[in-house]
């Protein structure tokens, strides 16, 4: 008897250039800088198929004042919907969507997406955030107003009602499906947000103890072929040493080859189903450097080694 495995999905490359969920500019141009390091070549000469259909549109960032406790709401809330609606198509033709950022607000809108998308297939849902933030404040908690600093709360049903609500009256996310990994910034409102909603967080004391490897492991482990599984992968998830084009940089992160083997050991699995990729900003880049590292990692998520495995 003979088996014939699936052909790897097309990868969908859906671009969001905005920076409204953040009060300092220049993460809209982070597409672009993914396209002009070469983003889609690289991906091709994997083998996959690529499908670019160009940027989403949406408001401009108004640089208004916070309101209420959040700055530009209706203009997050409107490249949320936009974003939900092409992540969600893209699913829905088989395909393998990348979303292109902008700021991590975007992500209320892809993960919510994904998150319908599991449920009515009856698929499990992991989400590994790879990020220097735990992005779990509240309107009444948050030193900022921006939401990009919001979108952890507002998956797990916290936020303002039409990003809380945007899959389902359901919220996207349980805590127990997500993992955080990376954190070296947790605002002191967080650290408590954190404990209470239960969400499975690694920072980078646990890193530098216990190593990459063994971080990876714990943070995939349950999963089978059920389980679709998404990354969003936030540029300031890298020491910004080899990262330096994001707007909100924490040293102390992991360095090319550990966040190597974080891409490859999710690889591995075989089980990734999206991704994001956002907060590069290319205004605070030197030569592209963070958009070319960030294509290598994307290389590695998606299957590139070394030697056959």
């Amino acid at each position: 008897m003979t088996t014939t495995s699936r052909p790897a999905p097309a990868i969908s490359l859906i671009g969001a250039p905005t920076d409204v969920g953040a009060s300092r500019r220049g993460a809209s141009m982070g597409p672009e800088a993914l396209r002009v390091a070469g983003l889609a070549a690289a991906l091709q000469g994997l083998g996959r198929q690529v499908l670019d259909g160009g940027d989403l549109s949406g408001p401009a960032n108004p640089l208004g004042p916070v309101q209420a406790g959040y700055r530009h709401l209706d203009e997050v809330i409107a490249w949320n919907r936009a974003v939900y609606r092409a992540t969600l198509a893209s699913l829905g033709a088989g395909q393998l969507p990348v979303l292109l950022g902008g700021d991590h607000s975007v992500a209320i809108g892809s993960i919510s997406a994904v998150a319908r998308h599991c449920r009515e297939r009856g698929q499990r849902l992991r989400v590994l955030w790879l990020d220097a933030h735990a992005d779990v404040n509240v309107g009444e908690t948050t030193p900022s107003g921006n939401l990009h600093g919001m979108p952890v709360s507002c998956l797990c049903g916290l936020g303002p009602e039409a990003l809380a609500t945007l899959g389902g009256p359901q919220p996207a996310l349980l805590p127990s499906e997500l993992r955080q990994i990376g954190l070296r910034s947790v605002d002191p409102a967080e650290k408590l947000e954190l404990r209470q909603l239960g969400i499975e967080a690694y920072d980078m004391r646990f890193i530098d103890e216990h190593g990459m490897a063994e971080t990876l492991r714990r943070a995939l482990a349950g999963l089978d072929e059920h389980t679709h599984l998404h990354v969003s992968l936030d540029a300031d998830f890298l020491d910004p040493d080899i990262a330096p084009g994001v707007g909100t940089a924490v040293p102390g992160g992991p360095g090319y080859r550990e966040a190597q083997l974080c891409m490859e050991m999710v690889a591995d699995t075989g089980r990734l189903g999206s991704l994001d990729v956002v907060e590069l900003n290319p205004a605070c880049d030197v030569r592209n450097q963070t958009a070319e590292c960030l294509v290598a990692m994307i290389e590695s998520l998606l299957g590139k080694s070394v030697l056959l495995r």
